[in-house]
């Protein structure tokens, strides 16, 4: 897997030229669903990214399998049943922050931006946008986002077994700490 996302990202870097890149391999992704019967949390710390900042290409790879649960019977439910990780291991995001030239990095602090690109998740490719921010700091970049995804848009099926116990809506959070490429 750690192959895979290697290769990812310098295929990345190879397509978009020699502009101004940041990566991470050890970004995070997190998942909540809250009903009033059950709530289910899921962190990812192993999310890999590359930001070019003179395009504002952007591309995110999500290891499916690296999601970690406080209970270790939905970790299973959620790869076999629900996410079917064997079949589907990543999820992936290829877009562009379109508003890029709005951020002067040169100068830190915190610039509101917009998303716009396309993500795969469980064999299914749709269009995707969302707002964040980009943190510009010292020894990096920071972003930070948080959206709703609803897992039946993507052909993730929910037992009706289970249905009341799945938010329709599932919040996710993104936090990117970014470094430089050299």
């Amino acid at each position: 897997m750690k192959h895979i996302s290697t290769l990812l990202i310098f295929s990345f870097l190879s397509l978009t030229g020699f502009s101004q890149k940041y990566m991470t391999k050890n970004g995070y992704i997190g998942f909540y669903s809250h009903t009033p019967i059950e709530d289910i949390k899921a962190d990812n710390n192993q999310v890999a990214s590359v930001l070019d900042i003179a395009s504002g290409d952007l591309v995110f790879q999500v290891l499916i399998k690296s999601f970690r649960f406080e209970k270790a019977l939905m970790e299973e439910h959620f790869n076999e049943n629900y996410m079917e990780s064997e079949e589907f291991p990543k999820s992936i995001f290829k877009g562009k922050i379109i508003n890029i030239t709005d951020v002067d990095f040169a100068k830190p602090g915190i610039y509101p931006v917009k998303v716009e690109g396309e993500m795969n998740m469980h064999g299914v490719s749709k269009p995707f946008s969302t707002a964040g921010t980009l943190e510009v700091l010292a020894d990096g970049i920071e972003a930070v986002s948080k959206f709703m995804i609803r897992p039946e848009d993507y052909g993730i099926k929910i037992p009706g077994l289970v249905r009341n116990k799945i938010s329709e809506n599932i919040e996710v959070s993104v936090r990117i700490k970014y470094s430089g490429i050299q």
